[in-house]
This record gives structure tokens, C-alpha cells and sequence, in this order.
């Protein structure tokens, strides 16, 4: 189900107008029916997390059948694994190097996930800024995994990426779920973490995998200590 601008405007707390402005000047993904936007809400997250913009938990109202407790950071982050010293030269190195370190099942057609990964770029980068960057495909990676999984690839030697800030990229994070509202909820708390000065700290120093993860655990800590109930 997509979201309307009022719905829109609620989950980032603005005007309505804002969202008008948005679209117009900072290029928020929205379709035209029926005459009126219609927003999707894994691209409103991915916009919002390029642009470190907090949004709504509102984010993950649309029920899923067969959803399970929600992921967790540094348990999907450890899933995935930790990846230091990957040598790359260029954007599309870089993604199909991601793709070869992903954890997935014998039968993912990784050639293909690499296409829908440089797909995604062309039309716009996923350097979220500082060096960072996580890459994705225009609708969420949905695969039959059984666990969700983040990758982190840190580059010895920072590559151009187009990123917002123009700076070159040496971490690229990756998601993987088994389903929307999985991914939804990832890229949440990636974004969280990533606002927070230590765990991204962690990040932009290359710091030991149990470093990272520990930073991982401390975030959680607090988005549980925030959480009412």
C-alpha cells in the first residue's frame, strides 16, 4: 500500500507543503495517480537515510503475514559479516565484490543481483556521505534467506562513488531480508546507528570487527532504553 502526502508529511513530521517542496527540490521518489503522489515506503526510508533525515516508526505500520521479531543490528550485521581490507578500483568493482561476499544460497543468481545493483546506481548514488555508502536495489532485496544479513565492505583505498557530499566511498553496507517489512526495519536502525557518533566513528576508522559490533550492540541498547513498553 502507498502513502499519500499527508501520510507522508505525518512519518517525517512536516507540512504537507514541505513534502510538495521536497519533491520539487530534493528529489523525493513519488509517483502521480490519479492525478495526487503516491509514495513508496522503502524508497521514503532510503531517501530519508541518504539524506539523515529521521522519520516516523510509522515507517513499518503496513502488517506483514508471517513476520517474525524484528531483526537486530549487530545480530544481522555479524549474519552478514565484517569484511576489511577490500580492495577495489571503481563503483562497479565495488558492488560485484559486495555481491561475491554476501552470505546467500547456492541457487541467488549473483550476476543478476549485480546487475540490479548497478542499476540502482545509475539512477542515483547511495553514498549517504563521510566516506559511507549503502548500496541497494530500487526495490528491497528480497530473497529466501533465513536470517536478514547487513554486509560491511571497508576499502583500504577509497573509490569515487558520486556520493552527495563528494567524498569517496570506503564502506559499503548491503542488506538482504526476507521481506519488505525486514528490510524496512534494518535500514531503520542502520540509520540510527549511522546518526550516532561512535558507532559510525567505528565505521569510518576501519576499527576491528568486534569494535563494530560492540558499537552495534550499545545502539540497540539505547533504541531498546527509547522504546515505550
Amino acid at each position: 500500500m502507498e502513502l499519500c502526502v499527508r501520510e507522508a508529511a505525518k512519518l517525517f513530521a512536516v507540512p504537507e507543503k514541505k513534502i510538495c517542496e521536497w519533491i520539487k527540490e530534493r528529489g523525493l521518489p513519488a509517483r502521480r495517480v490519479g492525478g495526487e503522489h503516491r509514495f513508496n515506503r522503502a524508497e521514503l526510508l532510503e531517501w530519508a537515510t541518504a539524506r539523515q533525515i529521521p522519520i516516523s516508526g510509522g515507517i513499518f505500520a503496513e502488517p506483514e503475514i508471517g513476520s517474525t521479531r524484528a531483526p537486530i543490528l549487530a545480530e544481522a550485521l555479524e549474519t552478514g559479516g565484517i569484511f576489511q581490507g577490500v580492495n577495489v578500483t571503481d563503483g562497479e568493482s565495488a558492488l560485484r565484490t559486495i555481491v561475491a561476499h554476501l552470505p546467500l544460497p547456492d541457487d541467488v543468481d549473483r550476476e543478476f543481483l549485480v546487475d540490479l545493483f548497478v542499476a540502482r546506481e545509475a539512477l542515483a548514488s547511495t553514498g549517504i556521505g563521510d566516506g559511507i555508502a549503502i548500496p541497494h536495489v530500487r526495490n528491497p532485496v528480497v530473497l529466501h534467506v533465513r536470517k536478514p544479513l547487513i554486509s560491511l565492505c571497508l576499502l583500504p583505498a577509497p573509490i569515487e562513488f558520486g556520493a552527495m557530499d563528494g567524498k569517496p566511498v570506503h564502506a559499503l553496507f548491503s542488506l538482504i531480508s526476507p521481506t519488505v517489512r525486514t528490510h524496512l526495519q534494518l535500514l531503520s536502525q542502520l540509520a540510527f546507528a549511522l546518526r550516532d557518533a561512535g558507532f559510525k566513528a567505528a565505521v569510518i576508522r576501519h576499527a576491528p570487527a568486534e569494535e563494530i559490533l560492540k558499537e552495534a550492540r550499545r545502539v540497540e541498547a539505547s533504541l531498546s532504553a527509547a522504546s515505550p513498553g
